[in-house]
């Protein structure tokens, strides 16, 4: 089953990608493999689990190679431009550590500017969903519900990772549900 992220009035997941390849590739892309890598060299890469966890974030590394190279085409695989990213284990997945998760294959400029915004959000995710899945294990049959206590700007994808680990998202923001506590 495919967990998609929270719906959400104003959040732009879209904006948050481009924000994160910005911040690490600006607008010049990655001056070590533009220097020293043929630009038609076609390459393989793979994702390996680090640690025992739940997988998370394969839906938005797709869309992080998507954004990269605008002409992915969404199949059964995920294309692109000639580059195919293959997932042998989806999101809520449990893993173990060494395991190969997946692959990318294509060409290696585009493959080297995604993978580490890539990584780190697929970690981040797969962190989440890990603890997520522990907690809500150990309190069944009650529901682990989440916060807004969440980094700025990554709200929509700590949710969503929430989700994938078995939680149940609360509220998305101070717009949704009325709560009264005392502070």
């Amino acid at each position: 089953m495919v967990v998609k992220p929270p719906s959400h009035p104003t959040y732009d997941l879209t904006g948050v990608i481009r924000l994160a390849l910005a911040e690490d590739a600006a607008d010049r892309g990655d001056v070590t493999s533009l220097a020293t890598i043929p630009a038609d060299m076609e390459v393989e890469a793979y994702f390996l689990a680090k640690e025992d966890g739940v997988l998370a974030g394969t839906a938005l590394a797709e869309m992080i190679f998507h954004e990269v190279d605008p002409s992915l085409k969404m199949h059964l695989r995920c294309w692109l431009n000639g580059s195919q990213v293959e997932w042998s284990h989806k999101d809520g997945d449990h893993v173990h550590k060494g395991l190969q998760l997946g692959k990318v294959s294509g060409r290696a400029h585009g493959i080297v500017v995604a993978e580490r915004v890539v990584l780190n959000f697929m970690q981040r995710m797969s962190g989440i969903a890990t603890l997520t899945k522990a907690m809500a294990d150990a309190a069944s049959p009650a529901i682990i519900l989440e916060t807004r206590k969440t980094a700025p700007g990554l709200r929509l994808v700590d949710k969503w990772a929430v989700l994938i680990g078995g939680g149940k998202n609360h509220r998305l923001g101070l717009f949704d549900m009325v709560m009264i506590k005392d502070n």
